[in-house]
């Protein structure tokens, strides 16, 4: 009958942790190298993935919008639509709804007459209609809209990059800007328009206003409209030639929620490269657990002897060893988890995303931590396992 121990499952584990308790700060370090790489890589899945779920849901209600412009003339400015056109393209069967901005040309927006014309912070200003919030599924984030009266007094509505610009962050009955030689009233700021930038920067102002003021004559320069979803190639076939029957070769088509998928693909590429960084980091953390572990296992030579000469076995001495590195490990990775789901919460939330962490994340993320473990922990074991007793008990 064999003299040699048997060493049970719970042992083990209490054998494999030992050297753990015994020298926490150490163990604290090498855990949260782990930590750390672990939470950037679920951090990133995390707010990646809150990211794409509400770029998607942006896609779903935007999708079957569509935008009808012609160029622009050697100066960079568009040219207007044909005054029958936002007319036309009602007429088409799929379209649920219309709404039309006209440019305003040479007319800078300043926050008072006293600041330099040329100091215009690239805002522009653009006549609109009232169903515009509601075409372009637009909030206004402060205020109200331009309604009847804006179409006899000088009213206007700022988008949100020009609100900031102008440094208008509250509104009340004194907040005015400068346009064109006339002071306006601002009665509302919208919230980011995603699927038309050109109305974050711009000043609105009633098509009435504009005709009368700035002789703008109701020409539209963009038409925005939505359309049945299941119509949306149709429809887009026919705005040309419907827009502008003279010229339908200078009409240009664009579907807004073509900018959100590239935005998709662009955070797909970023995603990949912090995935890369996250795992060299992971990398290094695991080079630091392996070292510590061959310094644990030069330090504890005379316990490990003394073990081999009480009759544990080379494969009892490794086991201990990499337990302890997987033990290591997966605190670590735990915490990490923790850690990396925290900051996807905060970042969700201070960037208005649904949080969304993909279960896969969670689970590779302790995987990785795992196998990281149990591949810094396995030359330390080996060299462990073939330390020869009698070598090691003369440290004693």
């Amino acid at each position: 009958m064999s003299l040699r121990s048997r060493l049970r499952p719970a042992d083990a584990i209490a054998i494999g942790t030992v050297g753990l308790r015994a020298r926490r700060v150490r163990a604290t370090l090498s855990a949260l190298g782990i930590a750390i790489a672990i939470a950037a890589l679920v951090a990133v899945l995390g707010v990646a993935e809150s990211s794409k779920r509400q770029l998607l849901d942006e896609l779903g209600r935007q999708g079957n919008l569509l935008t009808v412009a012609t160029g622009q003339t050697f100066d960079g400015r568009p040219t207007p639509l044909p005054l029958t056109a936002q007319a036309m393209i009602a007429r088409i069967p799929p379209v649920l709804a219309t709404t039309a901005v006209g440019n305003v040309d040479d007319a800078t927006v300043r926050r008072s007459d006293r600041i330099p014309p040329q100091n215009t912070n690239g805002i522009n200003v653009l006549a609109a209609q009232p169903s515009l919030p509601a075409t372009l599924s637009a909030r206004v984030l402060r205020g109200t809209y331009l309604g009847p009266a804006a179409e006899q007094y000088p009213e206007t509505v700022l988008g949100y990059s020009a609100a900031q610009s102008l440094g208008i962050d509250r509104l009340d009955a004194r907040t005015q800007v400068f346009i064109a030689g006339r002071y306006f009233t601002v009665i509302g700021v919208l919230d980011r328009v995603t699927v038309a930038p050109e109305i974050d920067t711009a000043a609105l102002v009633s098509f009435g206003v504009a005709n009368r003021l700035f002789g703008l004559g109701g020409v539209p320069t963009r038409i925005y409209l939505r359309v049945d979803p299941d119509q949306v190639t149709a429809v887009a076939a026919v705005l040309g030639p419907t827009a502008s029957p003279g010229n339908p070769r200078d009409v240009m088509v664009q579907r807004p929620s073509d900018v959100i998928l590239a935005r998709l693909q662009a955070k797909g590429a970023f995603v990949g490269l912090f995935l890369g960084l996250g795992a060299i980091a992971l990398l290094v953390a695991g080079v630091g657990i392996a070292n510590i572990m061959v310094i644990s296992v030069l330090e504890r030579r005379a316990e490990i002897g003394l073990r081999r000469a009480l009759g544990a076995r080379r494969r009892d001495v490794a086991a201990q060893f990499l337990l302890e590195s997987a033990v290591l490990a997966a605190v670590g990775g735990f915490a990490g988890i923790g850690l990396g789901c925290l900051a996807t919460a905060v970042a969700a939330r201070l960037a208005g995303n649904p949080l969304a962490i993909p279960a896969e994340a969670l689970l590779a993320g302790l995987a990785a931590a795992l196998l990281v473990g149990a591949l810094a922990g396995l030359y330390p074991a080996t060299r462990a396992a073939r330390l020869p007793p009698a070598d090691a008990l003369r440290t004693l």
